[in-house]
């Protein structure tokens, strides 16, 4: 479904091989918590997928793992920002900002984090309609709203 679904979208997008269910596992009990059933179900059909300018629509899940933990345990960034604990951060923009899934309480939407304030705004209702939003004709769907 991914796979077709992101073809439809885009003939730019750059998928990587199929994820691994240890990586997966690994990164569940880093992060203290089980990942979103959508990205599993993404990662094990493709472990990340990039835009034309190389930025991740949906990162890999060593990418996933490596962000969370520094958003998380970063001094300077508790002193910045709100907590990312609740967040599972997994795609970027050009712009500088983040895609995330609340991981606590786990729920499927995803919101935006915007770098420069701090907000984090809701940006779709699932994976899937995150993936056709990102996808589509607008670079800044997000931040028109």
């Amino acid at each position: 479904m991914w796979i077709d679904l992101i073809s439809s979208l885009s003939a730019d997008v750059k998928l990587g091989g199929p994820g691994c269910e240890e990586e997966m596992r690994a990164t569940e009990a880093v992060l203290g918590h089980p990942l979103p059933a959508a990205l599993k179900d993404f990662w094990r059909l493709a472990d990340g997928a990039h835009d034309e300018n190389g930025f991740a629509v949906v990162c890999s899940v060593g990418e996933v793992m490596g962000r969370n933990l520094e958003f998380r345990s970063s001094a300077d960034f508790r002193d910045l920002y709100m907590p990312f604990d609740p967040l599972l951060l997994f795609g970027e923009s050009a712009g500088g900002d983040l895609f995330a899934c609340v991981v606590r309480p786990q729920r499927p939407d995803v919101f935006v984090w915007d770098h420069e304030n701090d907000s984090r705004r809701w940006a779709a209702n699932s994976l899937e309609d995150y993936l056709r939003r990102r996808l589509g004709d607008d670079p800044e769907w997000y931040a028109s709203w």
